[in-house]
């Protein structure tokens, strides 16, 4: 069962982002174990899942697995656009052993409550007896899950287990807050109110590049670190994010390279300036 802080773990690419840098994966999985984080969530928003092929995604799940050993957990996301493609990501994930499968809602169309509870519990079954998590992001997704798909998920998808919910203000995020199931906070600023109100942990795209920062807060909850937390996530997002963490990783000594999949881009060599220039102060 998984619980406590899960980093949304970067993918490693080479080749100005074409291809996956399977080097960089061990050295990445020693870092986050070093880091005391419970888990990883690959391939999810800050892993650049949805931008990948689907056999780039299931090689990268099967490296992420390896390079952990057991060491903490692995969540794969499989979200895809098509149903069948989500299916199989989920089905590969639960045969190569990963600890849980996540999914978000398809994105650009307007599916109503029926089109997604099929489509979720398609993927639940793909992965049964694995625990499966709804991964709730509107901004992402153009929409929000509604409860109804959620309760019909309950009584079809034996194997739910929660959801990381990546809403905010507080005031989107608290209806994910649901009995019985597992809640995993996304925003940094809102982990301490999140676990106060009975989260179970944070899958946080931060942690990519700070993750003994939010390890120690999931165990250690504090209003005012996951403000300052808040506040850091803010400034890493003034860059482009995924090529952000990338670089961070590779001053913090992981030999990432800051290649991203287009159209996400790198930095440029003004922001590579002014990230190194503040990195020392985020890193005290």
């Amino acid at each position: 069962m998984i619980r406590g802080a899960l980093a949304a773990a970067v993918t490693p690419l080479r080749d100005g982002g074409a291809a996956l840098d399977d080097d960089a994966l061990g050295p990445l999985a020693d870092f986050y174990a070093a880091a005391g984080v419970d888990g990883v969530l690959a391939l999810g928003t800050t892993g650049e899942g949805i931008l990948l092929s689907i056999p780039e995604r299931k090689l990268a799940a099967e490296r992420y697995l390896e390079a952990a050993d057991g060491r903490f957990a692995v969540a794969v996301h499989c979200g895809a656009q098509t149903t069948a493609d989500t299916v199989a990501l989920a089905a590969h994930a639960a045969e190569k052993g990963a600890d849980a499968v996540a999914v978000i809602g398809p994105p650009y169309y307007a599916f109503d409550g029926e089109a997604l509870a099929e489509h979720f519990a398609a993927a639940a079954r793909a992965c049964e007896p694995t625990p499966f998590y709804l991964y709730e992001f509107a901004a992402r997704t153009g929409y929000a899950v509604p409860a109804e798909v959620i309760d019909r998920l309950r009584e079809n998808a034996p194997n739910l287990r929660g959801l990381k919910v990546s809403d905010q203000p507080w005031e989107r995020f608290e209806p994910y807050l649901i009995d019985g199931l597992d809640i995993f906070v996304g925003p940094e600023i809102l982990i301490h109110r999140g676990l106060e109100r009975g989260a179970v942990g944070a899958v946080s795209g931060l942690a990519a590049g700070f993750p003994e920062r939010v390890a120690a807060l999931v165990r250690e909850p504090s209003a005012e670190e996951a403000e300052r937390l808040g506040a850091l996530r803010a400034e890493v997002q003034r860059f482009p994010f995924q090529a952000a963490l990338k670089r961070v990783l590779a001053a913090r000594g992981v030999p990432v390279g800051e290649d991203v999949r287009a159209p996400l881009r790198g930095l440029s060599e003004e922001e590579r300036a002014e990230l190194d220039r503040r990195l020392p102060g985020w890193l005290a």
